[in-house]
């Protein structure tokens, strides 16, 4: 049925309850206008989000910007002063807890229990039965390679090994919405690479990820969509591939064999803005980075191939961590 044949047969009323439902049936959570104060400082200031289903979406921000408030807002730790949460298309309410897994930065574990004790408890906390519960287990144990780690105490691992357990915990009941605040926190490269892989293989078999982190490599790894939050704001979100494409700046990094390499640099630098450059006499070869108009280049190449050889060519695209300062630097500035 086609859209606007409900919107001019439907009551006001009753087109909003349209426009939402459209607005929601392709994100796992949408949170709208959140804020939260303490005392006269407030964490949240209406900031709103929307995690699209099956995705992985980076929640960024310097400390003390939010995050940690509104994922204790999600799990229902600390309530909203005013605005409203929607979890798959519905009020956020107690229930829904169970269908979300949350791993905080500060871990949790009962540092005395045994490893097979402690993780069978908690896996029978979140709703499993304990037949179910340890078959699921014995596969993520044998999974992470840790199988021998069952009749060891939490305080005879390390961090690392710690937070695979944690991990374990979090993920175990299958959650439709799982939220990572720094999962890589206490791992050596390898490991952090299996969580990685496994984190993106849970999103192929369809579970929304909340991802946060200061770890901007991680950010363009697996993020999908982004939300920078700083001093209780929004103010950067959506796409990572478009936030990249919009804060584009025309420099772009060439590479030429040129026997006046020197000659070159000086005639450009009268007309363009050159961010580095080096040139190598005895091999004859030029690298230079420059900043173009945003016209077309094409003409700007022609005149190029005609004093060398063209090695390379390429526009060069902002890192989330260039995003990330650039963004709270100017926000900083203007405020």
């Amino acid at each position: 049925m086609r859209i606007e044949y409900l919107f001019k047969h439907k009551s006001l009323l009753d087109q909003f309850y349209i426009f939402d439902k459209i607005a929601f049936m392709n994100n796992i959570l949408v949170a709208d206008r959140i804020t939260k104060q303490f005392g006269n400082h407030f964490a949240l200031k209406n900031v709103s989000l929307e995690i699209p289903r099956n995705s992985i979406y980076g929640l960024l921000g310097p400390n003390g910007a939010g995050k940690t408030t509104l994922i204790r807002i999600i799990n229902q730790i600390t309530y909203q002063d005013s605005g409203t949460i929607l979890f798959d298309g519905e009020p956020l309410k107690q229930h829904h807890i169970s269908m979300i897994g949350y791993l905080p930065e500060e871990r949790g574990l009962y540092k005395s229990m045994k490893v097979g004790e402690q993780t069978l408890y908690l896996a029978q906390l979140k709703g499993l039965e304990k037949a179910e519960a340890k078959k699921r287990l014995l596969f993520w144990f044998e999974r992470l390679e840790i199988g021998d780690w069952w009749n060891k105490k939490i305080h005879e691992l390390s961090k690392g090994m710690a937070q695979k357990i944690q991990f374990i915990v979090t993920v175990l009941h299958e959650p439709k919405l799982l939220i990572f605040d720094e999962p890589f926190s206490g791992f050596d490269p390898i490991n952090a690479n299996i969580i990685k892989e496994e984190i993106l293989r849970l999103k192929e078999k369809g579970t929304s990820i909340i991802f946060s982190t200061h770890r901007m490599e991680s950010v363009e790894e697996i993020c999908e969509y982004i939300a920078l939050l700083h001093n209780s704001e929004k103010i950067l979100d959506g796409k990572l591939s478009d936030i990249k494409k919009a804060y584009k700046n025309n420099i772009f990094k060439v590479g030429m064999a040129i026997k006046n390499g020197e000659a070159l640099l000086k005639q450009l630098s009268e007309s363009f803005q050159i961010e580095s450059s080096y040139y190598d006499l005895e091999r004859a070869q030029l690298e230079f980075q420059i900043k173009l108009p945003s016209e077309d280049t094409r003409s700007f190449l022609t005149h190029l191939s005609s004093k060398g050889t063209i090695n390379n060519f390429v526009e060069t695209i902002p890192s989330a961590n260039d995003i990330f300062i650039r963004t709270v630097q100017s926000k900083s500035i203007h405020e």
